[in-house]
């Protein structure tokens, strides 16, 4: 017997940055912090990536994907996946995705749940954001919902982003 799927509401806020971050550049984090573009990235690296960032906020929607399909998107020489490094490890992701002519879209961004909390957000934002704009873009998109980490909304719009539009949506939970 299969199960349906769970229906869990959100409220999905799409932000918008014009410009080049306005805001003020951040500190450089306390630690070894480096930021890596990851080169034709292996579909496995990018699941246990895309996994362990969002499995607390119930991102579905590149696993009902398979991994043809997925390896199609993230080997596209139009999205870049930076991926922050502290003290070594793995610690965030993020996704940028080029594939409109002229538009950014930061597709995927957040930080694994150790690294929550040690003033790593801001500072890889602002750079996967100046990262956006090396590109000729005339905004970088970005949406957030509710099931995301409750500063996500907050963080977007320090950077600079902009809300131009709620809705309400489901999530349909495999």
């Amino acid at each position: 017997m299969t199960k349906k799927p769970r229906r869990v509401p959100t409220v999905v806020t799409f932000l918008e940055l014009t410009t080049r971050p306005p805001a003020l550049p951040p500190p450089q984090p306390k630690g070894k912090v480096a930021i890596v573009k990851a080169e034709h990235p292996p579909v496995h690296f990018y699941r246990y990536l895309y996994d362990a960032v969002g499995r607390e906020y119930k991102w579905v929607d590149r696993k009902k994907l398979s991994d043809e399909a997925l390896k199609q998107i993230v080997r596209d020489p139009r999205v870049e996946l930076f991926v922050l490094y502290f003290d070594g490890c793995p610690a965030g992701m993020a996704e940028l995705d080029f594939r409109d002519a002229g538009i950014g879209q930061l597709a995927y961004f957040g930080l694994l749940p150790d690294y929550i909390g040690h003033r790593l957000g801001y500072y890889f934002l602002y750079q996967a954001s100046l990262n956006a704009w090396s590109h000729p873009i005339s905004k970088l998109l970005v949406n957030t919902c509710t099931l995301d980490h409750p500063r996500a909304l907050p963080l977007y719009q320090r950077v600079g982003f902009v809300p131009y539009s709620r809705e309400n949506r489901y999530v349909e939970m495999p």
